[in-house]
């Protein structure tokens, strides 16, 4: 590693936004532990890296609280420290009427989005105030659903707008270790998961509509702006979507 060297944790970074945000951070000179379910894609990512050892996969499970102090430790063992975690792995539900959501449906929702997102955010605070130089950033994924819902989406909506309370709150509590938290909200990215918005989706009013894209690449050049910033600035919310998806307006 070179001196000043900047370490970053993405989880969910096997595919979709994390795997770009991961991509970005290695191609501006961050090391990135590489954290997802999955072993092969985060290996597939991480191989891209070799040569330089820049990249590190952590198969991980975010809803285990365990797993997720071995990523932080098995981190700062490799790599030294911990500059920036990406929170940013997700889950969704069916679309089903909230009174045909079972329990189990809920609750693997609330274990990844809600739980998962905590346990990172607690790991981060841990490590970051006991390292030194002290500090570090976290960047939560909020999604448009921080925002507005889409029909039949209460499981995701609800810990989505928990995940901005969260935000807030670390925000406030990280002040005095100088740990900068915000929040990157998107809006159509066109990953494996949001392509079906080109075939189209339930609209509030009950219409079924296609929806515009934009390249993920630019959600991964939003995270590495926010990640960039010295600790002194910090971008609380960031929200990064297709021009004419419609989220703002009537409907």
């Amino acid at each position: 590693m070179k001196m000043n060297q900047k370490i970053a944790i993405v989880t969910g970074a096997g595919s979709g936004i994390g795997r770009a945000a991961a991509l970005a951070l290695l191609r501006d000179g961050w090391c990135v532990a590489l954290a997802g379910r999955r072993a092969k894609p985060l290996q597939e990512v991480a191989g891209e890296w070799a040569v330089g050892g820049a990249a590190l996969a952590v198969p991980t499970d975010v809803a285990d609280p365990v797993a997720m102090r071995h990523l932080f430790d098995a981190t700062v063992e490799h790599f030294g420290r911990v500059d920036l975690l990406f929170n940013n792995a997700g889950n969704g539900a069916p679309a089903i009427p909230l009174d045909e959501l079972s329990v189990e449906q809920w609750k693997a929702v609330v274990d990844v989005n809600l739980n998962g997102m905590f346990y990172g955010i607690q790991n981060a605070f841990r490590v970051m105030k006991a390292q030194a130089p002290r500090g570090g950033r976290i960047i939560n994924n909020g999604s448009i659903s921080a925002h507005v819902p889409r029909p039949n989406s209460i499981a995701y909506t609800a810990t989505k707008h928990a995940v901005s309370g969260m935000t807030k709150s670390a925000s406030l509590d990280g002040r005095h270790f100088d740990i900068a938290v915000g929040q990157i909200d998107v809006g159509n990215a066109d990953t494996p998961l949001a392509h079906r918005l080109t075939q189209g989706v339930m609209q509030a009013h009950g219409a079924v509509a296609e929806e515009p894209l934009m390249d993920v690449g630019i959600v991964g050049q939003s995270v590495l702006y926010m990640a960039n910033l010295p600790l002194t600035a910090n971008v609380l919310f960031h929200t990064v979507m297709a021009t004419r998806m419609p989220f703002v307006g009537r409907g």
